[in-house]
């Protein structure tokens, strides 16, 4: 969709998969004899993702390592310890790079809403909620005390990821709700209902409340004075609606008047997702050709999954979880 910026160099696959206008490999090295690409994206299973990561780096090839990095905590440290020190893998966390999510964090990170002090999130679950939490909370590898419950209630569950299957009869949906305390740095709240991502059913809610105003969403409240409180509104321009001859696609997203978010691919018709995630892949081509900083590094990565995990043995134990400071925070 946008093959001037981007180009596959190839997909290893043991299966041999075609991929349309895609040379296929059965082996890295296969790939690695034909042309070295600028870096190597491991989209393989949980349980072998960390495998997979340590072979590329063995080869000093720059890494962008699937969420998670590891399946569990012992696979977090032990993946740390292996190539934490290369500084040679990011992790494809690209949430807080999708248009709305980035629109957000640039208005909280100017102070229209003072310094915030907790974020909600509703809308994806565990690794990248996480991620959306710290990063417009502004936290970084803080010790979290996390405290988790599950509630079930029927719920009609039309599309999956294999689209639209027609069976609108509501069954037992579980709702996990989480809090991450970071103490002083502020708290997140985490709160998601099966099949969330798909479901049209349920409502995507971002709320971030900081000092001096409250962000819901796309519409934001604060104080300008001692007697004023003002409201705002992100506002998205779209082409292609009605007489409008540019093509269907997200131009810009702006905030008073002031363009807070540019659709850097404008043309290509991304999804919003998409867009998210193009725009990751461009700026770790950048930083593998050392011309930019890394995007999502890998102990960023790690810490959005331990905390995930904490969520996951608080629901299961009942119990609050500490999750203390881990050796990647250095």
């Amino acid at each position: 969709m946008a093959p001037d910026r981007l180009r596959v160099t190839g997909v290893v696959s043991r299966s041999r998969t075609e991929f349309e206008g895609v040379p296929v490999f059965g082996t890295l090295d296969e790939l690695l004899t034909v042309e070295r690409p600028e870096f190597v994206i491991a989209s393989v299973p949980w349980a072998v993702m960390p495998d997979a990561t340590r072979e590329l780096v063995a080869r000093g090839l720059h890494t962008l390592a699937e969420t998670p990095p590891a399946p569990d905590l012992d696979g977090l440290r032990s993946l740390w310890a292996d190539v934490g020190a290369s500084r040679l893998v990011q992790v494809a966390e690209q949430y807080l790079l999708m248009p709305a999510h980035a629109a957000r964090l640039a208005v909280i990170r100017d102070g229209a809403i003072g310094a915030p002090t907790s974020v909600q999130v509703s809308s994806t679950h565990l690794y990248h909620a996480v991620s959306m939490i710290r990063g417009l909370l502004g936290v970084g590898f803080e010790p979290a005390t996390v405290t988790a419950r599950g509630f079930t209630a029927p719920l009609a569950d039309p599309v999956s990821f294999d689209g639209w299957h027609g069976d609108v009869d509501p069954r037992p949906k579980q709702t996990t709700l989480a809090t991450l305390d970071f103490g002083a740095a502020g708290m997140g709240l985490y709160d998601f209902t099966d099949n969330q991502w798909w479901n049209p059913l349920r409502a995507r809610r971002i709320v971030v409340r900081g000092t001096t105003g409250e962000l819901v969403d796309d519409a934001l409240v604060r104080l300008v004075d001692a007697h004023t409180v003002v409201e705002s509104h992100l506002i998205r321009r779209v082409t292609g609606i009605d007489l409008n001859l540019e093509g269907s696609d997200l131009d810009h997203i702006s905030f008073d008047g002031r363009v807070v978010w540019r659709n850097p691919f404008f043309g290509a018709r991304f999804s919003e997702d998409d867009l998210g995630v193009a725009l990751l892949l461009k700026r770790v081509g950048a930083w593998a050709r050392g011309e930019g900083p890394e995007p999502y590094p890998l102990a960023e990565g790690l810490q959005d999954h331990r905390l995930s995990v904490a969520i996951g043995e608080a629901l299961d134990t009942g119990r609050a979880v500490e999750t203390g400071v881990e050796p990647w925070a250095a």
